[in-house]
């Protein structure tokens, strides 16, 4: 199991620790250290997607691409149609940069044929309930039998990283350092980057077991 974070002040204290990096981030981080890193379109928080200053940032990261685990295609938040349709003409740009494609799957998704051969990643993404449903467990181990590695998105917790573990995901982000930044300042955030790293050790060392649906995982 992978952790991405956003906040890049402070590496996570694992090797398994790396950044979720995107195109309107001011900070560097030093990607020739072979840490693992994820590149976003950053679209989820941005009031208005600019898709040719994303590309040219993704094009300037292209040096960097061997220990990139993804790069996400642009989504809508919640609406797999609209998510199909922003995404289909940008995944093979995002390969022919050298990039791991990935799709970010949303509320729905398995309702619709799914093109497993158009992207290289599945992104678990979309609402907390649908991330954590049995619809969503589902499509994670299609993707595995696709031969298609899972990320999920927003893991802020060991209860989360632990049910994404028995989603068979091979990577997960999250913003908890950036919380623990905010309430406890630069302090918090050291300490927030030992608490992960023991998160990763606890799934490392307590593998867990498939989910099968309607199981649910205790903190």
């Amino acid at each position: 199991m992978i952790y991405l974070s956003g906040q890049v002040t402070v590496a996570i204290s694992d090797p398994r620790g790396g950044w979720m990096l995107q195109p309107r981030m001011q900070n560097r981080v030093d990607l020739g250290s072979g840490r693992p890193w994820a590149a976003d379109t950053g679209c989820y928080r941005a009031k208005k997607f600019d898709e040719e200053r994303w590309l040219a940032w993704l094009a300037a990261m292209a040096p960097y691409a061997s220990s990139c685990l993804l790069a996400t295609a642009p989504d809508v938040v919640e609406d797999p149609v609209a998510t199909w349709q922003r995404s289909e003409p940008l995944l093979p740009v995002v390969r022919a940069l050298g990039f791991p494609a990935a799709l970010v799957a949303q509320d729905g998704i398995e309702r619709s044929p799914i093109e497993w051969e158009a992207f290289d990643v599945l992104f678990l993404g979309g609402s907390t309930r649908w991330k954590e449903s049995d619809a969503a467990w589902q499509l994670a181990r299609a993707a595995a039998e696709h031969g298609k590695p899972v990320h999920m998105g927003r893991v802020n917790s060991l209860r989360r990283l632990r049910k994404a573990a028995a989603f068979g995901c091979r990577s997960v982000d999250g913003t908890y350092l950036a919380f623990r930044l905010r309430a406890h300042g630069h302090r918090g955030e050291r300490e927030g980057s030992e608490e992960v790293a023991q998160w990763l050790e606890i799934i490392r060392r307590e593998p867990c077991l498939p989910l099968t649906p309607g199981v649910s995982l205790a903190s």
